[in-house]
């Protein structure tokens, strides 16, 4: 079978063009992580690429991880698919001992303890969230390559009751205190990696023929250091290969720059450009509101419904008198979907900010809904799942008396997993939902599978952070949300205040909030339910201002007390004045 069977033409297309540089611009939900496997894939089949001068680059170790788990299943291995950071360390570790006839610095473990540490020296006592803003401003001002002076000069209202100048001289005590250690933080080791790149001609020269194609995923969250450190690995040669999309740009606030996505046919003169914009996640109703908030910025691609569905229900926005019934309403709407056979783990609850969750967190153990709020202790990290792991790998030693399926039940049984689950909420829910999701791995592991090769795969997953799906509510930031899809999503506060959160008052930070509320709206499947609240006494809110930017062409007004898809709506275009009065 070829790599691009399967594909679509504009993503067959993509993932043909072997030669760069070539530009992918992707819509949510179009399919790019699968067009960037199997374009590498393709290019391993015919030839035309050595697995292991193939570098794939991405922004997280989840992703990375991803993309290795697809090319395996495509039959390629040795490709170095991992984070900038991991890229740049390892290159690091590599060359110091040469370049510098020692051991590479340590990295900083801990950057605000640092800055304390700091902060003593200049006899200054800081909270630590002022602490955290510091540090903050520290990573900005590397991955945009800004010197403590032009940081000064560009930032200059202070944080907390630091003004620019205490925040100067912190940092460079910071810096100072840094190198007494022998330590780098996680900026320094893309700055010391280029650094060295532009210092040493015989490393640079080693790298680039280690590596010939260079692909980079989510381009649209390049830093400007980043990017230099990529044409550094580059060089005057071409076979690069791009991928991002302008609308999910939602870190520019840590030195994300879409400015490279957007100007890379300026930058490439001869750059191949391909558009995906055929959408397989979402419902046409669903991509309507994405479509109709991003309408008219800067790359925005308008996104079209690989199919139609007659059942699709109209997304529905809905408005409460305070947070506490928003909680309450969104709670009382899952546990009605649930009752009629949706699993928990097809509905997320997304919001702003992480103070949102508790509130949520309670009404739905109140309603007997379990629920886990993604971003938390990842899933092989949990005591119960490494007591599983480790007991079945135990059970391969032994000769197996029953077949494969019946020994994972019962060393799972052995360890807590009942026929049934305990009450919603609480601990021991909690481990019960995390143990049925590895029965549920071994379920549907190949008929051909053993004891020995379902725990060599777990071990596989958890080194790639591939977690298993546990039938949980998901609750998340809309931030921790990129990348990830439900078929049914909650968006709770769509208030002023909150999105846009209070603080975006620039022409710049406001459409930062806009491209965030995107990538919540096209997390969702097939239902979305966005609602909002009017907070109490001085904290009255009015509906955000992207629900009228959206209209009622594309969102119907619902009452508080229905669910998506029970036809208690109508046609009511948020104003001013907010939905409902």
């Amino acid at each position: 079978m070829s790599a691009l069977d399967g594909l679509d033409d504009s993503q067959r297309a993509a993932a043909s063009a072997l030669r760069g540089p070539v530009c992918v611009l992707a819509g949510a939900g179009t399919g790019k992580t699968r067009v960037i496997t199997h374009r590498i894939a393709h290019g391993v089949d015919t030839g035309a690429y050595s697995p292991g001068r193939v570098m794939a680059v991405t922004f997280t170790a989840k992703a990375a991880g991803e993309m290795r788990g697809r090319l395996r299943a495509l039959g390629v291995e040795g490709v170095a698919a991992r984070t900038f950071h991991a890229t740049a360390l390892a290159q690091l570790n590599y060359f110091w001992p040469t370049v510098a006839g020692d051991s590479a610095p340590s990295i900083v473990d801990n950057k605000v303890k640092l800055l304390a540490h700091a902060a003593d020296g200049l006899r200054l006592s800081l909270d630590t969230p002022t602490l955290r803003d510091v540090a903050s401003g520290i990573e900005w001002r590397k991955v945009t390559l800004r010197s403590i002076d032009a940081y000064a000069r560009d930032r200059p209202t202070g944080i907390g009751r630091l003004d620019v100048q205490q925040i100067a001289d912190l940092q460079r005590a910071y810096e100072k205190l840094k190198d007494e250690r022998r330590q780098m933080d996680f900026e320094d080791v893309l700055l010391a990696c280029a650094g060295m790149l532009e210092a040493e001609p015989q490393v640079t020269q080693q790298v680039r023929e280690q590596y010939r194609h260079f692909t980079v995923d989510e381009f649209q969250d390049v830093s400007p250091l980043q990017e230099r450190l990529l044409r550094l690995w580059l060089g005057d040669r071409r076979d690069l290969c791009v991928v991002g999309d302008a609308s999910q740009t939602i870190y520019s606030f840590a030195g994300a720059d879409a400015r490279f996505l957007l100007e890379f046919e300026r930058t490439f003169e001869d750059a191949q450009v391909f558009r995906l914009q055929t959408n397989y996640r979402s419902a046409g109703a669903v991509l309507d509101v994405a479509n109709a908030l991003m309408r008219g910025r800067p790359g925005a691609l308008e996104l079209a419904p690989a199919r139609t569905d007659a059942t699709a229900v109209t997304p529905v926005v809905r408005s409460f008198d305070d947070d506490e019934a928003e909680a309450a309403g969104v709670a009382a709407s899952i546990a009605s979907a649930v009752a009629s056979g949706v699993s928990p783990s097809e509905i997320a609850v997304l919001y702003r900010s992480h103070a949102q969750s508790a509130l949520l967190l309670n009404a739905l153990s109140r309603a007997g809904i379990a629920a886990a709020v993604l971003g938390g202790r990842r899933f092989f990290d949990q005591p119960e799942i490494r007591q599983a792991v480790l007991a079945l790998r135990a059970a391969t030693v032994a000769p197996l008396e029953t077949d494969f399926l019946t020994t994972v039940r019962d060393v799972l049984r052995s360890l807590g997993l009942t026929d049934e689950p305990p009450p919603a909420g609480g601990a021991l829910r909690d481990a019960w939902e995390t143990r049925a999701a590895l029965l549920r791995l071994a379920e549907d592991a190949p008929a051909q599978a053993t004891l020995r090769t379902f725990t060599d795969d777990l071990l596989a997953r958890a080194k790639d952070q591939h977690e298993p799906k546990t039938r949980t509510v998901t609750l998340s930031t809309l931030h921790a949300a990129k990348g990830l899809e439900w078929p049914h999503v909650h968006m709770v506060g769509m208030s002023e205040g909150l999105l846009p959160i209070s603080y975006a008052t620039r022409f710049e930070d406001v459409d930062e909030e806009r491209r965030l509320a995107y990538v919540g709206i096209t997390r969702a499947g097939r239902t979305l339910s966005v609602s909002w609240s009017r907070g109490r006494g001085r904290t009255e809110r009015a509906p955000s201002r992207f629900l009228r930017e959206i209209g009622n062409r594309s969102l119907r007004e619902a009452d508080a007390s229905a669910t998506p898809g029970a036809g208690r709506s109508r046609s009511v275009a948020p104003s001013g004045s907010g939905p409902g009065r």
